[in-house]
């Protein structure tokens, strides 16, 4: 063996060696149950596992449950805010006086009004588990529990923003009332009333939100998936997905109520105030030996302008 690459080799092994019992040492002060196992675990199964594949931390072993998409968020303005209420004044059009024959028009302006929206709403998701459980487990509890909380927040939130809309009286909508799906699927004809309803009141839609039902009658319209028809750009077929159409961005979930469709404005439709963006805290009660954590949110959602939502009902729930 050459002298510089047998130097070399016993380098890194002396690296290696060093780094080894860093880690052990940092195993050794660990005093925390749940903290301790996770660098009991990661040592042990990242970083000097046999396995091939090893990549420096634990393997996941749990598999997932299954989710719906949460599209809270991405229908409806979002705002921080640090104040327990929000005032939004509403601007409105100017008004033309016409006066006798030879005189100039006057143009004033009508009262503003107002909109309340206060922060008052607490969403809150926990987890916990136990010290046989967290010393049984191949899997990243903590990681696992941060993240199912998470999605339980955001499908608090997404509901609650769809029950928002779906709280618009029908005189109030876009139209002045909610449009007839005539029981039949959602087509390119359901799209273009949709956005006609929103266009008709000056305002541009720019969100789409439909059950998953409705986004595949859609992926059924030979619109939308036939080369030769415009809107089928906008689709993929092999995430079996339409992105966008008129406009408006596609946000298919399963939370959107089967037979339902928005079409929406969020710019001026609606706003919510995040006073607490999502926070999560760890705890344990050394006595019972649980441990867990906690996630909290505090917001408040309200309608700023109604008639920026259009809302189809009577949509087919079946595919065909």
């Amino acid at each position: 063996m050459k002298p510089k690459l047998f130097e070399s080799l016993q380098t890194q092994g002396r690296q290696f060696s060093e780094q080894r019992q860093a880690y052990e040492q940092l195993r050794q002060k660990v005093e925390h149950p749940f903290l301790k196992r996770y660098v009991q675990m990661g040592v042990k199964e990242g970083l000097f596992s046999d396995v091939v594949g090893a990549l420096g931390r634990m393997h996941d072993t749990l598999v997932q449950s299954a989710w719906p998409e949460l599209i809270g968020r991405n229908i409806i303005t979002v705002r921080p805010t640090t104040e327990t209420m929000e005032r939004f004044p509403l601007d409105v059009g100017a008004v033309a006086y016409k006066y006798a024959e030879g005189a100039v028009t006057r143009l004033s302006g009508k009262k503003v009004s107002t909109v309340d929206i206060y922060t008052d709403q607490l969403a809150e998701s926990s987890d916990e588990w136990t010290r046989e459980y967290l010393e049984d487990a191949t899997w990243n509890v903590m990681d696992n529990a941060i993240e199912k909380i998470g999605l339980a927040l955001g499908q608090n939130e997404t509901e609650k923003i769809l029950a928002l809309y779906a709280g618009i009286a029908a005189g109030d909508l876009a139209s002045g009332a909610e449009l007839a799906g005539g029981g039949a699927v959602l087509s390119w004809s359901g799209l273009l009333k949709l956005h006609h309803a929103v266009r008709s009141e000056n305002w541009r839609p720019n969100i789409l939100a439909v059950n998953e039902m409705q986004l595949h009658q859609l992926l059924n319209d030979d619109k939308f998936v036939h080369a030769q028809y415009l809107p089928s750009g906008q689709t993929d077929l092999e995430q079996g997905a339409v992105t966008s159409v008129l406009g408006m961005k596609v946000q298919p979930s399963t939370l959107v109520p089967n037979g339902t469709a928005y079409a929406i404005d969020t710019r001026v439709a609606s706003v919510m105030l995040l006073r607490r963006d999502v926070t999560t805290e760890d705890w344990e009660d050394v006595k019972s030996g649980k441990y867990g954590v906690r996630a909290t949110t505090r917001f408040g959602i309200g309608v700023l302008r109604s008639n920026a939502v259009a809302r189809m009902t009577n949509i087919k729930t079946t595919l065909t």
